[in-house]
């Protein structure tokens, strides 16, 4: 094998198939990453047991300055990799692999380096997945619907089923909901270019996700989905983002989000979310880390206050847009609430109660029935 390509695009597509390779792996020959050179391509591959990377860079765009002259492929150590073509010193670097002993060298300008490759044929194959049967996703809403789950999803493996999110696709709606029993949050996409018969139910690690969503860009791109028994494959631009699902049966969700409340705050999210970063700052010194709202409808009184014994105390007034319902005193984790708020980003938001001992929910005013929050109060009496 022997190719030219440019170095500065070689070193952006490297650094993100890299994002699923881990020095931790118990497959010695997943530490390192896969090169494989056709006529009009080359096609590099990151993987661990979790997720897998594919990304093709194209010899027909002029950017890559791609020249194969010689087809073939090797798997290379890849952090030695990655850090040699990152400090090469001309933008024109050139890639040769001896068919005998796969020792590859790798020169730019007057730098010259010899590492030793590994037979690709002993590194795993993807899995096999019919892209025929795909969904296509806005890049922009997946990625904020991503965004708005995953704080939600368990760090806790003793359920792994709630270190995933679970996606629903039905009646053309695609629902993608994560708890992890103290907190929940749902959010809902309609899809009505996609055909209403076509049904989907899966859990996909949190922690693939959120590889997945470093990428995709901001500039509105398609992501295409395509599922199979055990395997999901995202397709984004010239990207193959593979993850595996995960099994078992995800719990029913619908019957926590309550559908009445007693007392009910409306608030500018942004102003919210700083009065609960300053309480948060005491809260946090003291042991059991809650903050307390109290609500006064008839005089249109809120506030928040927190406490640690050993620092001291914090109160503070809150403006509500709206208030209204029954008299309330409910304490939470603060950085919960702060997770919450932050999804919602510049928005107005409706906060309801039940009482002070149920869980509560969080919604934006203007698309009330497609996002929704729920979190757990603490006791603390």
């Amino acid at each position: 094998m022997k190719f030219s390509i440019n170095r500065i695009e070689l070193t952006k597509r490297l650094n993100l198939v890299s994002r699923a390779i881990s020095s931790k792996t118990t497959i010695p020959i997943l530490t390192g990453l896969k090169l494989k050179a056709d006529n009009s391509e080359l096609v590099l591959t990151g993987s661990n047991a979790d997720i897998s990377i594919e990304n093709k860079i194209l010899s027909e765009d002029s950017n890559n300055m791609l020249t194969v002259v010689e087809t073939g492929s090797v798997v290379l150590p890849a952090r030695f990799f990655t850090g040699i073509v990152k400090k090469l010193p001309e933008d024109l670097v050139t890639i040769e692999v001896n068919k005998e002993n796969l020792q590859t060298i790798i020169k730019s300008g007057a730098a010259s380096f010899t590492i030793n490759g590994l037979n690709a044929d002993d590194y795993p194959h993807l899995p096999e997945i019919d892209t025929n049967n795909s969904i296509e996703l806005n890049g922009d809403i997946f990625k904020e619907m991503i965004s708005q789950t995953v704080i939600a999803v368990s760090n806790q493996e003793s359920r792994p089923i709630l270190t995933g999110v679970h996606f629903v696709l039905k009646n053309a709606e695609l629902m993608a909901v994560a708890t992890d029993s103290h907190r929940l949050s749902q959010r809902k996409i309609k899809l009505p270019q996609i055909d209403a018969e076509k049904e989907y139910d899966l859990i996909i690690p949190g922690s693939s996700l959120s590889e997945l969503s470093k990428m995709i860009s901001e500039n509105n791109e398609t992501v295409k989905m395509n599922v199979s028994e055990n395997q999901v494959l995202f397709i984004v631009g010239q990207n193959s983002f593979y993850s595996r699902l995960l099994e078992g049966n995800y719990p029913d969700t619908s019957r926590l989000i309550p559908d009445a409340s007693t007392t009910n705050v409306e608030f500018d999210n942004i102003e919210l979310l700083g009065a609960i970063e300053r309480a948060s700052i005491l809260s946090h010194e003291s042991r059991n880390n809650v903050v307390k709202l109290t609500i006064n409808p008839s005089d249109q009184v809120v506030k928040i206050s927190g406490n640690s014994p050993d620092v001291g105390n914090v109160e503070e007034k809150l403006d509500p847009k709206n208030v209204d319902g029954n008299d309330l005193e409910i304490s939470f984790n603060p950085d919960y609430m702060k997770d919450a708020l932050r999804a919602f980003g510049k928005s107005i938001i409706k906060i309801s109660f039940t009482s002070s001992l149920r869980p509560f929910t969080l919604i934006p005013t203007e698309d009330s029935e497609n996002f929704v929050e729920l979190i757990t109060p603490v006791r603390t009496f």
